[in-house]
């Protein structure tokens, strides 16, 4: 059974309507491993509505948030803005400038990852936790928290085994410069938090964005009002005496069960540790979509456990990726005889059902060329040849695959620049009589191609690696590359063998 089905029959035993969420503060770009969290109550929530359940996705945007620092995309300017909700400071230029305050810089990063999730099917219920403030959607609760100030912070001293200063309270006021930084809190009557922020004296109404709660009680708080009953987080929050593990007990206080937890591990990028918005350690959504077709992107994240590293590799890892995709979609599973299968292979055939089940898209699917050879492709013939042999329906694809191209990523091993006249001397170099005498007598595709060229050496009692080496010299200009076959295919005979020197 795949992971999201187990997490689904769980929550089945709990009822039968459900809400999914996941949370992100939006203090920098968003990346994939974000898409991770995402995409993870996204197909829970698939899963359950599968099973017959009742069940919504929502995505909370932790906009009432402080910056808490000057990121290295950020410059000094930002200084003032640090301890100001993100929802209300200015989004950054491109070269790290406030700008002029038009668009927050909350909205300005969450735009492109919203465009990002719509292009892989997803779109959950936005619910922006400054405006929850705003609202008095918190209020309620947060009367709650002040309330039993001393329950709480019992709880978190002993969960945690950390000491909170004697002064501590939970409840962040907003101070007269707009930040919660050097804010104290004196007193409590409802609905304000009275508070002094270096020698100024102010109060914060909990019925409005004047403050917020922090987020060891923030999240517990949401659970109830929300009706969360099931959310993913990354395993920063879910060690012992982590986040959970207090929210789990302070949600009794506010009369609420806590949501069945899933955690999960993080998304590296090869060779690079794991993606960090505050180290520019990332590649965004919308960059990755660039690169690879969303269904792809989507069944990276299927396949693999919520308990398992993802290393993502946007080279030659990403062509494996997506040739292990699209060999499970040519599976005919229908044709398997699940009675006769041991355990253990059952379990692998029904995860790799589950997975490609959870990455399709509909229209998107039927693309009728593989990601490795669109690759070859695009790289010797224009987009009208391409959309000749294949229809435009490819359009999106091929964008993508030329942008893969271009950039830094492409592998180099995958690179083809077929040359456009016969090197010097070809004659000199070994088998070029026996190459051009096999490829004008074998039938032109790539199968035969591919079966013609060693068969005909080896007939010849020749050095198969010898006639390869002077192949890829003479076609690509290198001494090794990708598969002959196909490229010789494309290019056609006549230029094959005018490469090869013969007239």
């Amino acid at each position: 059974m795949h992971w999201a089905d187990v997490m689904a029959e769980k929550l089945s035993h709990r009822g039968s309507k459900h809400i999914i969420a996941s949370g992100i503060t939006p203090s920098g770009e968003f990346h994939i491993g974000h898409i991770r969290e995402i995409l993870t109550g996204h197909m829970i929530t698939q899963a359950c509505q599968n099973r017959g359940l009742d069940a919504e996705f929502v995505f909370i945007v932790d906009s009432a948030d402080p910056l808490r620092k000057i990121y290295p995309f950020l410059s000094d300017d930002y200084q003032p803005y640090i301890g100001h909700p993100l929802a209300t400071i200015p989004a950054p230029l491109e070269d790290g400038t406030p700008s002029n305050g038009e668009t927050s810089y909350a909205q300005h990063f969450l735009k492109p990852f919203l465009e990002a999730l719509k292009q892989i099917g997803v779109e959950p219920r936005i619910i922006d936790n400054y405006h929850s403030y705003e609202t008095g959607a918190f209020a309620s609760r947060a009367r709650v928290a002040c309330e039993k100030a001393d329950e709480i912070k019992e709880i978190i001293e002993r969960v945690s085994g950390r000491e909170l200063s004697k002064d501590w309270f939970p409840y962040n006021p907003i101070g007269a410069d707009g930040s919660m930084d050097d804010v104290l809190v004196t007193g409590f009557e409802w609905p304000y938090v009275h508070w002094t922020q270096r020698g100024l004296e102010g109060k914060s109404d909990l019925r409005k964005a004047e403050g917020k709660l922090p987020w060891r009680i923030d999240w517990p708080a949401r659970w109830g009002w929300i009706g969360i009953t099931c959310e993913p987080f990354g395993k920063d929050h879910g060690t012992a005496g982590g986040s959970y593990s207090t929210g789990r007990e302070i949600s009794k206080l506010f009369g609420d069960e806590p949501p069945m937890p899933l955690t999960y591990e993080w998304i590296s990028l090869r060779g690079q540790g794991a993606m960090s918005s505050s180290t520019g350690n990332t590649i965004g959504p919308l960059e990755a979509l660039e690169l690879v077709p969303p269904q792809i992107l989507l069944y990276l994240i299927a396949r693999s456990k919520p308990n398992k590293a993802i290393d993502f590799d946007p080279g030659i890892g990403l062509v494996e990726l997506a040739d292990e995709f699209e060999r499970l979609s040519n599976k005919d599973f229908d044709a398997i005889d699940f009675d006769a299968l041991p355990r253990r292979k059952k379990v692998m055939i029904e995860d790799e059902m589950g997975a490609l089940s959870l990455s399709k898209l509909g229209k998107i699917d039927q693309e009728n060329i593989s990601f490795r050879h669109l690759a070859m492709l695009a790289q010797i013939k224009s987009d009208d040849e391409i959309f000749s042999d294949f229809g435009d329906n490819i359009a999106d694809q091929l964008s993508r695959m030329r942008h893969w191209i271009q950039g830094p990523h492409f592998p180099h091993s995958m690179r083809i620049t077929v040359r456009n006249k016969p090197m010097p001397d070809i004659e000199s170099l070994p088998y070029v009589k026996e190459l051009c005498e096999i490829l004008n007598n074998c039938e032109w595709n790539s199968s035969s191609i591919g079966k013609a060229i060693p068969t005909g050496i080896k007939n010849r009692d020749g050095m198969v690696k010898d006639a390869y080496k002077t192949l890829y010299m003479a076609i690509l200009d290198r001494e090794k590359g990708p598969r002959l076959a196909s490229i010789l295919y494309e290019i056609g005979r006549e230029k094959a063998l005018h490469l090869l020197g013969q007239t």
